[in-house]
């Protein structure tokens, strides 16, 4: 399968194509904010509840917030807000089935990709609480892993490859891509638009060569995700009901024609 050629392309070309970057490169994530802020509103209500009820001194109340206050430095300090972000996630996939569909929609979206373009997926996990109990750690986070040993050689040698470079974008944007396309905009994947952000200014990129790769990324990978919707919709479904990675690929190569596996980027 052909790819996009590789070049810089104008926001009014990549609109052309039916994509509004600024409705996929700046994720804003609209559920958990507002569960956020829900919990927030719950805890103070709650708080004037047990001091009219249970008839706290307000020197007991500074005692008490002083003691929330402590804790969540502590979360920030020590887990990088892990225990936070575990608290929402899981009020989210529990509550909210439009937060629980986004995720695996753009889970799946990574998935596919990474298989496209040659690199193998090794494992997924969907919630904050899954990828605890898999990882042992707060301050891993749901999503997907990949057999990536050649990208991490040559980011620690300091030398990435124009084809690895290729892969790693397409594969970072293939989450908000996959929400973008579904839903008109992309709340999840500020983390992997950061990560990939990061790499690029690690590879002293200026801003027009990294706005050339990310804008080339998006188009490739959008295009991607249209032509093989049928695969992402079958793989999201295995994926929400915790199917093997081999079962995944399984579904991918079922659906997919044998030219279109491992899409040679760069």
């Amino acid at each position: 399968m052909m790819q996009v050629p590789q070049r810089l392309y104008s926001l009014d070309e990549l609109r052309l194509n039916g994509i509004e970057a600024s409705s996929l490169l700046s994720p804003v994530d609209a559920t958990l904010g507002s569960i956020e802020r829900n919990l927030q509103l719950a805890a103070a209500l709650g708080g004037l509840a047990a001091w009219n009820v249970l008839g706290f001194n307000p020197q007991q109340v500074l005692y008490f917030s002083l003691g929330l206050l402590f804790l969540w430095t502590l979360d920030s300090v020590s887990f990088d807000g892990g225990v936070g972000s575990l608290v929402l996630d899981t009020i989210g996939h529990t509550f909210s089935q439009k937060y629980h569909n986004r995720v695996v929609q753009h889970e799946a979206g990574h998935f596919l990709i990474a298989y496209l373009v040659g690199i193998l997926p090794k494992g997924y996990t969907l919630t904050s609480l899954e990828a605890l109990k898999k990882e042992g750690s707060l301050n891993v986070q749901a999503g997907t892993a990949f057999v990536d040993f050649e990208f991490v050689e040559e980011v620690n040698a300091g030398k990435v490859s124009a084809t690895t470079l290729n892969r790693f974008s397409c594969i970072a944007l293939a989450g908000v891509a996959a929400e973008y396309l579904l839903y008109g905009i992309a709340e999840g994947g500020l983390a992997d638009i950061n990560k990939l952000d990061m790499l690029l200014k690690s590879l002293a990129f200026t801003q027009k060569k990294a706005d050339s790769q990310v804008r080339w990324s998006v188009l490739n990978t959008v295009l991607l995700l249209r032509r093989h919707e049928l695969a992402r919709a079958k793989l999201a479904e295995a994926m929400s009901m915790g199917k093997s990675v081999g079962t995944c690929i399984g579904i991918i190569e079922e659906t997919i024609d044998d030219s279109d596996i491992q899409l040679q980027l760069g």
